[in-house]
C-alpha cells in the first residue's frame, strides 16, 4: 500500500502532536516509554498556556497552528488529540503534506467526515491510524482469542454497560465539550471504545434501535443512552450508557453468552474477569487471573501498546492494528445509533454509502 515510503530503520520515528489537552498526556508518556525507537519533535495548540506546558514537559518545539507545525518540523506521523470534530479537516491537511496520521477516538463526529479522512489518506498515499488502545487490554485480548477460536460456539446474547460519571464541571472545562459538532455525547465520546467492542468481538451488526436523553447535564448531546442490537450472525444484545452514575465511575463491562460459554469482563473499565466458563478447558483459562491484575496497572495498558504497533508499522515490521477502515466500523455504528434515536426507528447497516 505504501511502496514509496521506505521503512524507518536508521533513526527514531518522529512524531508531532496537535492538541495538548487532557488525553495528550497519555501520548507524551507513550512516546517517552518508546524513546529508544521514537521521539516527539513538535507540539501544537492554539492555547498558549497549554502549549507552553507541553513544551516544558516534552522539550519538543511548540507551534501555534497545524500549518506552522507541518512547515516547521520533519515528522513521520502527526497525532491528532484535538476536539473530535476537527479531526477530519486536520487529517486531510496532514495527509496533503505527505505525512502519516494518528487520530484519537472518535475519528470524526460525522459519517461523511470519517469517510473523507480515509479517502484523503488513501489519495495521498499515507497511513491513517485510529487509536483503539482498549483493544490491547489483556482481558479483552483473552476474550477476543476465545471468540476467534470459536469457544463460545454460536453467540446468542451480548450486553455492554458503561456506568460512569462526568460532572457538569467536566463539560464546562472546554467550550467544545458536550457539543454535537466537536464532541458527540456519552455514546460517541466516553463509550466509543465500548461501541468498538461490538463489531470487533462479535462481528458486523445488522441493525440497531436506540434511545438517547440529556437527563441532568446542561449540554447539547446525550448524557445517557441505550441501544438494542442485532448482529448478522443472529446474536442480539444491548449497550447501556450513562454519565450520571452516583457518586463515581462504577462499571464498564461486557457479557457474552454463547452455546458453549459464558463470560463477563467487568470492573470500572473492562479490567477484571468476573466470570469465565466454557464447556471445554483450554490453556488460555490459566491466564485469566493474571489478565485482571495486568490491566489494573496504571501504565501497563493502552496507549504504550498501541504506539508499539504504530512504531513497528513505520519500521516495516508489522501491519496496523487499527487503521482508518477499521475505525469507520465503530463510527458507522455510532452514527446509526444517533440516527435511530433522532428518528425513532430501526437503522439497518451498512449506512448508505
Amino acid at each position: 500500500m505504501h511502496p514509496h515510503r521506505p521503512p524507518i530503520v536508521d533513526r527514531k520515528v518522529r512524531f508531532a502532536l496537535v492538541g495538548c489537552g487532557r488525553i495528550a498526556a497519555n501520548h507524551f508518556e507513550s512516546i517517552q516509554r518508546h524513546s529508544e525507537r521514537a521521539e516527539l519533535v513538535g507540539v501544537c495548540d492554539t492555547d498558549p498556556k497549554a502549549l507552553s506546558a507541553a513544551v516544558q514537559r516534552t522539550g519538543a518545539r511548540g507551534f501555534a497552528s497545524l500549518t506552522a507545525l507541518l512547515q516547521g518540523v520533519k515528522a513521520d506521523c502527526v497525532v491528532l488529540t484535538t476536539p473530535s470534530g476537527m479531526h477530519s479537516q486536520q487529517a486531510t491537511e496532514v495527509a496533503a503534506a505527505g505525512i502519516d496520521v494518528m487520530t484519537e477516538k472518535p475519528m470524526a463526529t460525522r459519517w461523511a467526515d470519517g469517510q473523507a479522512m480515509v479517502r484523503a489518506c488513501d489519495e495521498a498515499g499515507v497511513r491513517l491510524f485510529v487509536v483503539k488502545q482498549n483493544r490491547r487490554n489483556r482481558t479483552l485480548q483473552l476474550l477476543k482469542r476465545s471468540v476467534e477460536m470459536d469457544r463460545f460456539g454460536r453467540i446468542y446474547m451480548v450486553n455492554v454497560n458503561v456506568f460512569w460519571t462526568r460532572p457538569q464541571s467536566y463539560y464546562d472545562s472546554a467550550a467544545w465539550r458536550g457539543t454535537w459538532e466537536f464532541d458527540g455525547g456519552a455514546f460517541m465520546n466516553q463509550a466509543s471504545h465500548y461501541v468498538d467492542l461490538l463489531d470487533w468481538l462479535v462481528g458486523p451488526v445488522e441493525s440497531v434501535m436506540a434511545y438517547t436523553g440529556t437527563l441532568a447535564r446542561n449540554i447539547e448531546v446525550e448524557d445517557t443512552g441505550v441501544a438494542a442490537l442485532k448482529w448478522r450472525n443472529g446474536a442480539m444484545g444491548s449497550i447501556n450508557v450513562t454519565m450520571l452514575t452516583y457518586p463515581k465511575n462504577f462499571e464498564g463491562s461486557i457479557t457474552i453468552l454463547g452455546e458453549r460459554g459464558s463470560v463477563r469482563v467487568g470492573g470500572v473499565a473492562v479490567n477484571e474477569i468476573k466470570h469465565w466458563e466454557f464447556d471445554a478447558p483450554h490453556e488460555l483459562d490459566t491466564e485469566t487471573k493474571e489478565a485482571s491484575y495486568q490491566t489494573t496497572s496504571v501504565y501497563g495498558f493502552g496507549h504504550p501498546l498501541y504506539y508499539d504497533n504504530v512504531i513497528r508499522v513505520m519500521r516495516g515490521e508489522a501491519e496496523p492494528d487499527t487503521d482508518g477502515r477499521e475505525g469507520l466500523k465503530s463510527l458507522e455504528l455510532l452514527i446509526a445509533m444517533y440516527l435511530s434515536a433522532r428518528d425513532g426507528k430501526r437503522i439497518n447497516l451498512p449506512l448508505a454509502y
